[in-house]
């Protein structure tokens, strides 16, 4: 099958709401125009990395309160994916016919994320390291041992 890629072009942070709201995006538009099971949608990116805040109050007499840059350590905001250039977000399996509608849930969904994306088609099959050309020739010979691992 057809595989396509979303690939950050940028060394960014993306944030666990910025990929839950662009995979929900490209799953609704994939349901509605694909079909519910006819595609399999994989975020390749995931949120480990916890930012944190050092609150400041900026009212009259604050200055009685704060502590500055003491224990300046601060509360969890929230968690990101550290994401590199060239490191895919998203990944898209489906048939060959649907390539043009996997696109665009694609580029819908690069509006949800910072910085830059690009959408690249893989030479591979779906989501092995299996060229295409050589992945039905592999299978027919009984090279290939289905077990279970892309």
């Amino acid at each position: 099958p057809l595989c396509i890629h979303m690939i950050s072009d940028e060394y960014e942070q993306l944030s666990s709401e910025a990929l839950g709201a662009g995979r929900i995006c490209a799953n609704k538009y994939l349901v509605k125009n694909v079909g519910k099971d006819a595609f399999h949608l994989r975020v390749r990116v995931h949120p480990f990395h916890v930012n944190r805040i050092n609150k400041m109050l900026s009212c009259a007499g604050a200055d009685r309160l704060q502590t500055g840059m003491r224990g300046a350590f601060g509360k969890a905001q929230g968690t990101v994916a550290r994401v590199h250039i060239g490191q895919p977000i998203m990944s898209v399996r489906a048939r060959e016919q649907s390539e043009a509608s996997v696109i665009e849930a694609l580029r819908r969904s690069k509006f949800k994320f910072p910085g830059r994306q690009k959408i690249v088609v893989s030479k591979k099959w779906g989501f092995t390291k299996w060229p295409r050309t050589e992945f039905e020739q592999l299978r027919a010979d009984g090279t290939l041992v289905p077990d279970g691992v892309g």
